[in-house]
């Protein structure tokens, strides 16, 4: 397996605040870019080539991975000038691939944090002889995702999107976003529109008879589509519950990168995340939450499970569980913001204005 795709287009769009000015796979999350993370996993299942599909703020990529020789990668970058959807834009970068028809071509999507056995899926591709490989995980609720049933052999007999009712639900198998497509199967995907592969493409495969085979791993896996999500998800690097050779640094209750300044009284624990020339101030508790470059917590602040952006301010004695700070925000001193709340970027909340927020 020398080669990969990485479809890392998307808008981020329930992710906002944090995507407004970096695209999601560029926040951080323990400490660098999650698309890092990916990368780095990929190099170390031997991929050699990667090709990111890109489309919002398509111009950030390139600058920060360059060739991808810092990784020990071959990296391309391919923009796409309207959204295609997944198959879309998996058809749209196919022409930089280097595989033949029959070779295999790893796809990733730019937002699960996962412990995939890659190379076991690659393996598992090539010892079934399957047209696609996908991997397969169990959820307790399975109403969000699509379903992939499989037979005793592990091959797919069917895709179920977004099942409501118990008669729909025949099993707790899930789609997980990580795939292996023989390159011809690729080169087949129609051209100049959009495509969804879990729409049309997979189901239009199997009703034409090909071979579609299922690798179920329920290691970690997580969704990084929402705030809280990519807050956990950041925390579990941090913590070694999510592995990653990328984490810059050990595993451990925080992570405080090099140029931040945390006052000796300060707590940081859950994994929690100081970003690069971030200030904490005296008595501050911070459990769980990233706190991004640049920004500032003063003191006595009590922060849980939320996600400060870059270059915000938190002021003296504010309270944030499960808060969203956008880039350049100041919240001023006692403030209390709870569970969903999200102030906007560059927002000013002046001292003690919102004493609670519900979800929002």
């Amino acid at each position: 397996m020398t080669e990969a795709i990485l479809l890392v287009g998307g808008k981020g769009t329930r992710l906002r605040p944090l995507t407004v000015n970096t695209p999601k796979p560029m926040v951080p999350a323990a400490g660098v870019p999650f698309l890092t993370h990916q990368l780095a996993r990929a190099r170390a299942a031997g991929v050699e080539h990667v090709v990111l599909a890109t489309s919002y703020l398509a111009e950030v990529f390139e600058p920060h991975f360059g060739d991808g020789s810092s990784l020990g990668l071959s990296l391309e970058y391919v923009t796409e000038e309207e959204p295609l959807g997944t198959g879309g834009a998996i058809r749209n970068v196919a022409s930089r691939l280097h595989s033949g028809p029959d070779d295999p071509v790893l796809v990733f999507n730019g937002d699960i944090l996962t412990g995939l056995d890659i190379r076991a899926l690659v393996a598992t591709h090539a010892d079934s002889g399957a047209d696609v490989s996908l991997h397969l995980t169990r959820v307790d609720d399975p109403r969000a995702f699509g379903l992939v049933p499989t037979d005793p052999t592990g091959r797919v007999t069917a895709f179920l999107e977004k099942p409501q009712t118990p008669e729909e639900i025949v099993t707790d198998q899930i789609n997980a976003g990580a795939y292996v497509f023989r390159r011809s199967v690729i080169d087949s995907i129609p051209t100049g529109r959009p495509v969804s592969v879990e729409r049309e493409t997979f189901p239009e495969l199997l009703a034409s008879g090909a071979h579609l085979q299922g690798l179920v791993d329920s290691t970690y896996w997580l969704d990084l589509g929402t705030p809280q999500a990519f807050v956990r998800g950041s925390a579990d690097l941090v913590l070694g519950h999510a592995p990653s050779p990328a984490v810059p640094g050990r595993c451990g209750d925080r992570l405080v990168l090099p140029t931040a300044r945390v006052a000796p009284d300060a707590k940081l624990t859950g994994g929690t995340v100081v970003g690069a020339g971030a200030v904490i101030g005296e008595g501050a508790r911070i459990t769980g939450s990233t706190v991004h470059a640049g920004a500032v917590i003063e003191p006595g602040a009590l922060i849980t499970d939320s996600l400060i952006g870059a270059g915000a301010r938190i002021g003296a004695r504010a309270v944030l569980t499960g808060a969203v700070i956008g880039d350049g925000a100041h919240v001023g001193p006692d403030n209390e913001l709870h569970e969903g709340i999200r102030i906007w970027c560059n927002a000013v909340l002046p001292p003690g204005s919102v004493r609670f927020s519900s979800d929002q």
